[in-house]
């Protein structure tokens, strides 16, 4: 008497690879910080290429090194200051805007 395998139904790609590696909630938090650090590193590039200056010039402008707006622009480091991004954003001609939002709508009820 052999037994049937079961079949399993192939969901995408995305949610098969979530389910298997992002289900801890320690991997969940570090996925989130990573695309936070991603997402302040693009802006300051994108924003930095708009007004159409050097890492160098941005740097000279906001009082620091070009190294410091390198590291800036790298997604993994980690090193971002309030104060820093106040600087670079003023040189940009942007303001910055801090949000803390909370998880749950029902956490402080």
């Amino acid at each position: 008497h052999t037994k049937m395998a079961k079949k399993r139904k192939t969901a995408d790609a995305v949610k098969i690879l979530h389910r298997r590696y992002i289900k801890d909630s320690e991997a969940k938090k570090m996925l989130q910080e990573a695309r936070e650090r991603s997402d302040v590193a693009a802006q300051i590039y994108t924003l930095r290429h708009q007004v159409g200056l050097s890492q160098e010039k941005l740097a000279k402008i906001v009082g620091t090194t070009q190294l410091v707006i390198s590291q800036l622009e790298d997604a993994d480091y980690e090193g971002h200051s309030l104060e820093m991004l106040r600087r670079i954003a003023q040189a940009l001609h942007c303001s910055l805007q801090v949000q803390i939002i909370p998880k749950n709508k029902y956490a402080y009820a």
